[in-house]
Order: structure tokens, then C-alpha cells, then sequence
């Protein structure tokens, strides 16, 4: 009954979605280059910095390489431009593990962002952006499997060998951008939900992973703070360069998912961030980032942590159907209680070959705590004081191919294996080298031909 349920509820949001795109086809109004930061699509894009900053396609303000081209379908409507991007997997997961480690579910993961800019003055624009997911009702029981996977709560307890749900609202934001000069961008970013400045581009939408069906390891050391709440961020464009400042509320979101809802902290901002980012060609998005986080662990209330990360971002195209995504990724987490610290590492790479042929690849070690050590959905015992235990090693590669299918929509079959080696503190758990293999089927908005 489970699945009818998911299949059901993904085919309501499939047909919804669709709907959505209908309405905005891509279109190439005349008076579209005359706003500020925007142009008419065109098969070649403005390569900038500075224009990429302005076209806001990635979650926060967070910068992927200027030469990536979102697919995302867009109309002008009465000084409007409109904007429409989303992405999805189902994904059936197999487990092979020593007992009870070795799961297997069947899940959706997916978002969709809807955008709407409009120019301010003759300098100026305004852009509102939401990002909507349906995983609340596609991934029951507050998680799927992944093996060595952890990080907030499911019923109360800390989700062991578990990937959590992303919120319905994952952003509700609204931008600001002046154009000081040729080269100088202010950009003012305010989110109720949203992404301050820590890290790189979030996995679900960074380019290399989005053919990747399931989480990266080390996302709560890299990029888990995508959805933080009471987000103000204040970021200054020039040239290649771009600083950002943010503050907002660190506790991560409650386990109610459909609803934005306060930490037992409240609402208001009380953590800070600061991120500087370098893109000395369009090819190429580097960055550095700074945070200090009050209280995120709903388990740990007490524990406030630091977290830095870097990352090194790559695109290219060596032909017209031909193109390569890259990414490095460090994040390491801090705490400030018992300086205890958690460093992970991350590289993925996606290759696209004759348009329709997808090769993913990710290599992750990622520092893990001995809260790997309690039995999946139990509490935490009496007295129990989280601590590192030692690094894990995960190797995926995955195989996907587009079919021909309806206008605005790729659909797209694949198979994923991930090959796992535990430390040895944690081998008696779950053996040597545990592995996993998901079978999926990827669903993305397109702008037609």
C-alpha cells in the first residue's frame, strides 16, 4: 500500500508540474534584454560572473560556474520574467550489509523551483523564488536507507544508516540586486526559509550531482544549512570576486516537514556566516566559507558548532553534446563544547556524452561519529556523549540514458552502485566493505527543442 501511495502521490505532482510548464514556455520577448541582469535565451549566453549572480539558478546565492545553462523553462509575462526548474528521482535501494544494516526501500526524491524577476529602477531588479518538495509524502518514515548516513531525527530518535526528508518549503526568498557599475553587483537576499552563505551550491542542486539519486555523506559538514530559517544576506559582486555575509537561525529543521515550524530556540537569527567566492574564468567557481552555528542538533541543545568548507567547481562542453561537471568539496564541523571535529571530502564528477548518455561518478571520505554504533530507530541511551570513531569510504558509479518523451520533460532510466569500507570500529556492524545498488528513474523539466 505504501508504494501505490507513492507512485499515486508522485504522478499528482508529476501532472501538476507539468501543468505549470505549460504555462511557461520558452519564449524571447523583445524587451527582455533591456532589463537589468536579464537577457533573451539565446546559444550564447552572457559568460560573466556577474550575469550568472543575476540569473539566481542555484539555491541561495550560492555560485555554480557562469557556463553551466540552468534547463530551466521561461516566459515574460507583463514585465515578468518567469521561471520554471525541477528535478526527481524513484529510486528502489538495495542494501548488502551485515544485519539489520541491510535495507531496501523504494522513495522519491525531488524539488521544484518556481522564480519571478522584474526590474527595479534602471539599475535595479527584483526576483521572488520559491523551492517546493514533495519528499515529506515520497519518503516515508521520515528517511531512506544510506548506509553510514547520519544527521538530525526521525521520531525523536537520531536517524542511524538514514537520509532525512527535505521540508515542502525547502526556500521562500526574495532578492534584491543594484547594479553599482559595469562590474560591481549589491545583492540583498531575505528568506523566511533558505540557504545563507556556508559552502558550496547544496548537492540536490549542484550540476555533478544531478544525476545522483541519493545524498552525499558528508552533507551535514558541507552543505546541510541549505534550509536554515530567518536567512538575511548581504553579498558584493565585483568582477571575478563576490564576499557574502549572512545571519540567520542555526537549528536545523524539526522532524514536521509539510510546516515552518520554530526550533524550542525560536525563530530568530543567531548564528552568522561569511563566504568569498572566486571565479577567475567561466569555467571555474571557487570558495571559501566561515560559520559559526548555535545549536543545530535537536539531540544536542547545547552544542554550538563552527564549520568551515572550500570547494573547487568545474563545467565545460567539448562539444555540443558533449560536457563534463566537476566538483571538490571540504567541509568540516567543529564542536564548540568539546572540540571534537568531523572532516569530510567529496568528488564528483558527471559526464554527459551524446546529449543522453550520463556517467556519475563520486568518491566521498567522510568523518562519522559512534552514533553509528546505536540500532537504527533506537534513542539515544542514558548519558551518551557523541564522538568521532573513525572515516568512512564510499565509491558510487552510476549510468543513466534520456528517452525520447513528452515536451519539457526528460525521463530518464538508471542504476547506481556504491561500494562502502567501514574503519575498523565500525566493521563488526557492518562488515568490511557493505555495498548498495539503486535502481532509478530521473524526471527532469526541459525547455523544448
Amino acid at each position: 500500500m505504501k508504494r501505490i501511495f507513492l507512485i499515486r502521490t508522485l504522478l499528482l505532482g508529476a501532472a501538476s508540474t507539468l501543468t505549470l510548464a505549460g504555462l511557461a514556455q520558452s519564449t524571447t520577448p523583445a524587451n527582455m534584454a533591456g532589463m537589468p541582469g536579464m537577457s533573451a535565451p539565446s546559444s550564447s549566453p552572457d559568460p560573466s560572473f556577474l550575469a550568472a549572480q543575476l540569473q539566481h539558478s542555484t539555491s541561495g546565492t550560492s555560485a555554480e560556474p557562469a557556463s553551466i545553462e540552468a534547463p530551466m523553462l521561461m516566459t515574460m509575462q507583463r514585465g515578468w520574467m518567469l521561471m520554471l526548474h525541477g528535478n526527481g528521482f524513484v529510486t528502489e535501494l538495495q542494501q548488502q550489509a551485515s544485519a539489520p544494516r541491510n535495507r531496501d526501500k523504494l522513495f522519491s526524491t525531488n524539488w521544484t523551483m518556481l522564480m519571478a524577476s522584474h526590474a527595479a529602477g534602471s539599475r535595479g531588479q527584483v526576483t521572488l523564488r520559491t523551492m517546493l518538495s514533495l519528499e515529506p509524502a515520497t519518503i516515508t518514515g521520515r528517511q531512506f536507507p544510506e548506509l553510514f548516513q547520519q544527521g538530525e531525527t526521525a521520531f525523536g530518535s537520531p536517524i542511524v544508516d538514514g537520509q532525512h526528508p527535505h521540508d515542502f518549503f525547502m526556500e521562500l526568498a526574495a532578492f534584491y540586486d543594484l547594479r553599482l557599475s559595469r562590474q560591481t553587483l549589491l545583492t540583498i537576499y531575505a528568506a523566511p526559509v533558505g540557504d545563507p552563505a556556508i559552502g558550496p551550491i547544496a548537492y540536490p542542486h549542484r550540476a555533478s550531482a544531478a544525476d545522483n539519486p541519493l545524498a552525499t555523506l558528508g552533507h551535514h559538514q558541507q552543505d546541510s544549512t541549505h534550509i536554515a530559517l530567518s536567512v538575511l544576506t548581504a553579498g558584493l559582486t565585483w568582477n571575478k570576486l563576490r564576499l557574502e555575509l549572512s545571519g540567520f537561525h542555526g537549528a536545523e529543521p524539526t522532524e514536521q516537514r509539510w510546516q515552518l515550524l520554530p526550533s524550542p530556540n525560536g525563530l530568530a537569527p543567531d548564528s552568522y556566516s561569511a563566504r568569498l567566492t572566486y571565479a577567475p574564468t567561466p569555467h571555474w567557481s571557487m570558495q571559501y566559507s566561515l560559520a559559526h552555528i548555535t545549536s543545530p542538533e535537536a539531540l544536542y541543545p547545547g552544542e554550538d558548532q563552527q564549520r568551515q568548507t572550500a570547494s573547487v567547481l568545474y563545467n565545460r562542453a567539448f562539444s555540443s553534446t558533449a560536457t563534463l561537471d566537476a566538483s571538490l568539496v571540504w567541509g568540516r564541523t567543529r564542536s564548540l563544547s568539546d572540540q571534537s571535529k568531523q572532516n569530510s571530502y567529496l568528488a564528483e564528477a558527471l559526464l554527459t556524452l551524446h546529449r543522453s548518455n550520463h556517467l556519475s561518478l563520486r568518491v566521498e571520505d567522510a568523518g562519522r561519529s559512534n552514533e553509528l554504533l546505536l540500532s537504527p530507530g533506537s534513542p539515544l541511551p542514558a548519558g551518551f556523549v557523541e564522538s568521532p570513531i573513525g572515516h568512512v569510504q564510499a565509491y558510487s558509479l552510476g549510468l543513466d540514458h534520456d528517452l525520447p518523451t513528452a515536451a519539457h520533460l526528460s525521463l530518464a532510466p538508471g542504476v547506481q552502485f556504491t561500494s562502502d569500507t567501514a574503519p575498523r570500529a565500525l566493521q563488526a556492524v557492518y562488515g568490511s566493505h557493505p555495498f548498495s545498488v539503486a535502481l532509478f528513474l530521473r524526471l527532469r523539466l526541459v525547455p523544448g527543442a
